[in-house]
C-alpha cells in the first residue's frame, strides 16, 4: 500500500488480495463510489449503473441482474456466433490482400456491433460506427478531465465541441429509439435489452425507470459492454502472438472439438483451454487495470488508518502480479486456470471484473462473448505482429497501448 495526495484529496493505492476482500465485501457498506466518480456521472453515465450509488444502485441492480446471469446472456449468443462469422469473412478478404490490420479497431467494431444489436437491435454499419465513434470520444474526454486539470465544457475548445457533439448525438439516437417504441404496441417491441429494461418494473413500488435512467443505462451497457471486451481481445492476439506454444495448445482443442464447424454454446463445455486462455489475458492485462472505491467513514486497511474521505484504489493489474500469490507472475499461462489451481487460489486474488457485490454485471456477458470469438476466430487464422514491433502500454482510465496493435492475417 502507498498514499499519493494530489491537491486536497487522499489517493490510497492497495494491491493485496485481503484489502480487496475487505473494501469490496468484508467492510463493503463503509465504500462506495462518490467523489471520486462524479465526473463519469456528470460527464458520461449519469445514473447508470456502473456510477450510481444507494438505493439507486440497490434498486437497478436488483432489476437487471436476472438479464445477466450465465443463462440469461446466453440469449444473445446466436448475436455474437453470427458477428463473429462475419468477421471472418471479412478477415479471409484482408488475407487474401495481405493488408495489415489495427486488430484493437477489429475487435473493437465487432464488440460494438454486437452489443448495439443486443441493446437496440441495431443492425446498419453505419449508425454501429456513429455511436461507437460518439461513446468513445465520450469516454476519452472523461479519462483526459480526470488525470489533468479540466476546463469548462462551456469555454468552446476543439476537445469540449467535440464532446457536447458526441453527447446529443447519443442522447438523440437513444431518445428517437424510446420515442418510436413508446408509440408502437408492446408486443411489437423487439426482443432485446431495451425492451427488457422497459418492461422492467420495480418489484415494490410497481414503478417502470424513467426516461433519463434508461437512457443513463444505455449508455452504460454500451460503453461497458464493448470497450473492455474489445481490449480484452486484442490483447488475446498480442499474447497468442508473443505465445505459440499456447497458440499451438490452443489449436489443437480447437481442431479436436469443432474440426471446422462454427461453435455453438452447447460447444463451448467442451473448449476449456481456450477459455483458460482469455482468464489468463484478463489477469495479465486486465482492460480496467483500477478502480477506486469512496471511505464513507475512517477504516483500517493491512494496518493502516483510512480517514473518511479518502479514495482507495485497488489495482486488478497489480494484484494479479502479486508474487505471494502467482507464481512467475509476468509469465502467460492459462494453466493457471485449471479446476485444482484455481481452487487453491485467494478468492481475490483476481479481480479483472472488480469484486463484491458490485462485481461488473455484464462480466457473463464478456466471458460468453469472448470465448465464442476466440473459438470462432483462432481456429480460422493466425495473427503475426509487425515485425520489429514492441509495444508501448498506457493507463488512462483503460489499459492501451500507444502505438496500436499491427498484425498480419494469416488463414490456417
Amino acid at each position: 500500500m502507498f498514499q499519493v495526495r494530489i491537491g486536497s484529496r487522499r489517493l490510497i493505492l492497495a494491491m493485496h488480495p485481503d484489502v480487496v476482500e475487505r473494501v469490496c465485501a468484508g467492510n463493503r457498506q463503509n465504500y462506495d463510489k462518490r467523489a471520486s466518480y462524479d465526473a463519469v456521472r456528470k460527464y458520461l453515465l449519469g445514473d447508470g449503473l456502473v456510477a450510481s450509488t444507494g438505493d439507486l444502485w440497490r434498486r437497478q441492480r436488483k432489476l437487471m441482474a436476472p438479464f445477466y446471469t450465465p443463462k440469461g446472456v446466453q440469449a444473445y449468443a446466436e448475436l455474437m456466433i453470427r458477428d463473429g462469422t462475419r468477421l471472418v469473412e471479412r478477415w479471409q478478404e484482408l488475407a487474401q490482400r495481405g493488408t495489415e490490420v489495427e486488430i484493437a479497431e477489429e475487435m473493437t467494431f465487432v464488440t460494438a456491433s454486437i452489443i448495439l444489436k443486443a441493446m437496440f437491435s441495431t443492425e446498419t454499419m453505419e449508425s454501429i460506427q456513429q455511436m461507437k465513434d460518439a461513446v468513445e470520444t465520450m469516454v476519452s474526454f472523461v479519462g483526459e478531465r480526470v488525470t489533468s486539470v479540466p476546463l469548462p465544457v462551456w469555454l468552446p475548445t476543439r476537445r469540449n465541441r467535440k464532446y457536447v457533439a458526441a453527447r446529443e448525438l447519443v442522447h438523440r439516437s437513444i431518445g428517437a429509439i424510446l420515442t418510436q417504441r413508446h408509440g408502437q404496441a408492446e408486443a411489437q417491441w423487439p426482443d432485446d435489452l431495451l425492451s427488457r429494461l422497459m418492461k422492467a418494473r420495480d418489484e415494490d413500488t410497481g414503478q417502470a425507470m424513467s426516461e433519463s435512467l434508461l437512457r443513463d443505462e444505455s449508455i452504460t451497457t454500451f460503453f461497458a459492454g464493448h470497450e473492455t471486451t474489445a481490449r480484452t481481445m486484442a490483447f488475446t492476439w498480442y499474447a497468442l502472438a508473443t505465445n505459440p506454444q499456447v497458440t499451438e495448445r490452443l489449436h489443437q482443442e480447437l481442431d479436436r472439438v469443432l474440426a471446422g464447424r462454427t461453435p455453438t454454446v452447447e460447444c463451448l463445455r467442451q473448449l476449456p483451454y481456450t477459455l483458460q486462455v482469455v482468464k489468463e489475458v484478463l489477469r495479465l492485462y486486465p482492460a480496467a487495470p483500477f478502480y477506486v472505491r469512496d471511505a464513507l467513514d475512517s477504516d483500517q486497511l493491512a494496518g493502516f488508518d483510512i480517514p473518511k474521505g479518502a479514495a482507495v484504489m485497488l489495482s486488478p493489474y497489480y494484484t494479479h502480479r502479486h508474487p505471494q500469490f502467482w507464481e512467475d507472475p509476468e509469465v502467460f499461462d492459462p494453466e493457471r486456470w485449471t479446476r485444482e489451481r484455481d481452487g487453491a487460489r485467494h478468492h481475490y486474488a483476481y479481480h479483472p471484473f472488480a469484486a463484491g457485490p458490485r462485481i461488473c454485471i455484464g462480466n457473463n456477458f464478456s466471458l460468453l462473448e469472448s470465448h465464442l470469438l476466440l473459438a470462432i476466430l483462432a481456429q480460422r487464422f493466425t495473427l503475426k505482429l509487425r515485425a520489429g514491433y514492441t509495444p508501448r502500454w498506457v493507463m488512462k482510465g483503460t489499459l492501451g497501448l500507444e502505438n496500436g496493435l499491427p498484425m498480419m492475417i494469416t488463414p490456417r
